[in-house]
């Protein structure tokens, strides 16, 4: 079997680094790649059998996976976030891709997410297939600052698994619109440096056109009340960085 190292990158992560790492003691090596975490993280993290790196130098989150993978000694990578836990399916699954050791492929997770009381199955939120499992050699992700991509060659090709990673995404509702202004602000700040500009009715339109995509179009409404509130922030969430974007058009127009 080909060997695999799992990469999870954390900042303040302390309620849930050790369920996530739990979950992977299977692998053969366990990285914690951490932004400078004020609790303690990285002392649970080592407590808990991973090999800790502390990185406070903060370039964005595709630059944290790029640095992150060169510590990797192993054939593959299994990129995760502090807040998923690979199920013992998932887990099976994966060991007999490694068995397979295709390095031409890609495989992309089907993953579930728990948010406000449920799982959500709708929305656009399920099957929310990413790009995690791949050969070290061959690829690693793009330096966007949120919202990075793993970089897939041409000569790969992208394969799904059946088994779900789940995401555990939000505590109540003060880490979701922390979380939300952290990326929209990382977002409007990203596309201003590259000369991107908008208007106030843009963002009421995106914002408006997320809830309807949300909640009609992908079914929000069959995850009962949470498929309601979540087209609802999410629309929130759309207005709020194109808004920001313009933001920085008005300051630097005053």
């Amino acid at each position: 079997m080909s060997s695999i190292s799992i990469i999870i990158l954390t900042k303040n992560e302390q309620e849930n680094i050790s369920n996530c790492i739990e979950s992977a003691h299977w692998a053969d090596e366990v990285i914690v790649y951490d932004s400078g975490s004020t609790d303690n993280t990285a002392k649970i993290a080592t407590d808990s059998g991973a090999t800790v790196i502390v990185d406070p130098v903060w370039e964005g989150y595709g630059s944290q996976r790029i640095k992150a993978q060169k510590h990797a000694n192993s054939d593959w990578i299994l990129m995760l976030d502090a807040d998923e836990i690979i199920t013992n399916a998932l887990k099976d699954e994966i060991q007999q891709k490694l068995k397979l050791n295709n390095t031409s492929v890609v495989y992309a997770v089907p993953r579930l997410s728990y948010c406000f009381g449920r799982f959500i199955r709708h929305s656009g939120w399920y099957p929310d297939f990413v790009h995690r499992l791949y050969p070290k050699d061959k690829t690693c992700y793009n330096d966007a600052m949120v919202h990075e991509k793993l970089k897939i060659p041409d000569t790969m090709q992208v394969a799904k698994l059946a088994s779900d990673l789940l995401h555990y995404t939000y505590k109540d509702m003060n880490h979701y619109l922390t979380k939300s202004a952290h990326y929209a602000a990382i977002w409007a700040k990203d596309k201003h440096s590259k000369g991107k500009t908008t208007n106030l009715t843009t963002a009421v339109l995106h914002g408006t056109g997320c809830f309807v995509k949300m909640y009609i179009v992908r079914a929000g409404f069959l995850d009962g009340k949470q498929g309601f509130l979540l087209a609802l922030l999410s629309a929130h969430s759309t207005f709020v960085k194109y808004a920001d974007l313009w933001s920085y058009q008005y300051k630097n127009n005053d």
